[in-house]
């Protein structure tokens, strides 16, 4: 057998996959999207029938999925859109954004962009930052275990200061958002604030900047101060501690060592070290 004839089933059969794919996340009208397929596989009669009655289960079965995955994760979007809005969304997603990995835990990062870009949200532009804000809770949930290095803090006496900083946990994620993201979700997953007090911020204008992070095994989410923000966005971009701190001096009620210690108890900060630490250990490698 010659190397063509081998590769030409395979060609044949990767041609199948992606015609399959598109079918299954066609629109609602797949006759452009079958057509190549059942001529492909070459089904008549009885046969055919049966080929698009699975492929019609199949697609079925990948929308209900992207419905579950979705609120399993946006559970407070899916609570302000309705059920049957978010149902449609997530139909939606699935077709412009179908999952590119086997895990469905994975998928859905993209959403927020795609209710921004959505002209048919465009009168609720806070659903995006509510996502956003959502999709980091959901990636706390499975970040990696962190163990607190009391020892380390030692280096913010001892190390050039233009060189310590601070080490923050897995899952942290900061946001700054024009819209009061976090009494949003709160109201609806924690009842406090309630739904109308949250609704009057949003109402009134009130932006909120939300921090996510990890303590334990558990997700967490709280407002944040401008001045914590600017803090840990700097130690995010990798800036020492003492450039980083530059971004609270506006505020002169933040201290320091106050948040240092809560920081530590709450698990979002795990220790300190030197920014070139992993360098010099490159170049001291053989």
């Amino acid at each position: 057998m010659t190397s063509s004839a081998v590769l030409k089933p395979v060609a044949d059969l990767v041609q199948d996959q992606s015609q399959l794919l598109d079918a299954l996340f066609a629109g609602t009208d797949t006759a452009g999207h079958t057509a190549g397929l059942m001529q492909r596989l070459q089904h008549g009669g009885a046969r055919r029938a049966l080929a698009e009655r699975g492929l019609l289960a199949y697609r079925a079965n990948g929308t209900a999925l992207a419905e579950r995955a979705l609120t399993a994760v946006y559970p407070v979007l899916a609570q302000l859109l309705g059920e049957d809005s978010f149902a449609s969304l997530a139909r939606h997603f699935w077709r412009q954004a179908p999952p590119q990995r086997g895990d469905m835990a994975q998928w859905g990062a993209a959403l927020a962009d795609f209710i921004d870009a959505a002209p048919q949200l465009s009168g609720e532009p806070f659903l995006g930052d509510v996502a956003r804000v959502e999709w980091a809770l959901h990636c706390a949930a499975t970040a990696a275990d962190t163990t607190a290095d009391i020892g380390s803090f030692a280096l913010l006496a001892s190390a050039d200061p233009e060189q310590a900083t601070l080490t923050l946990s897995d899952g942290v994620v900061a946001l700054a958002s024009a819209y009061p993201v976090v009494s949003i979700i709160h109201a609806h997953l924690q009842g406090e604030p309630t739904l109308a007090q949250a609704a009057a911020l949003l109402g009134a204008g009130a932006s909120e900047h939300a921090l996510v992070w990890r303590q334990g095994l558990r997700p967490r989410l709280r407002a944040s101060s401008a001045a914590e923000h600017g803090l840990l966005a700097g130690l995010q971009a990798g800036l020492s501690l003492e450039t980083a701190l530059a971004a609270t001096a506006p505020d002169t009620s933040f201290d320091f060592n106050d948040w240092l210690s809560q920081a530590v108890q709450s698990g979002l900060v795990t220790g300190a070290h030197l920014l070139n630490s992993a360098n010099n250990t490159r170049e001291k490698s053989p």
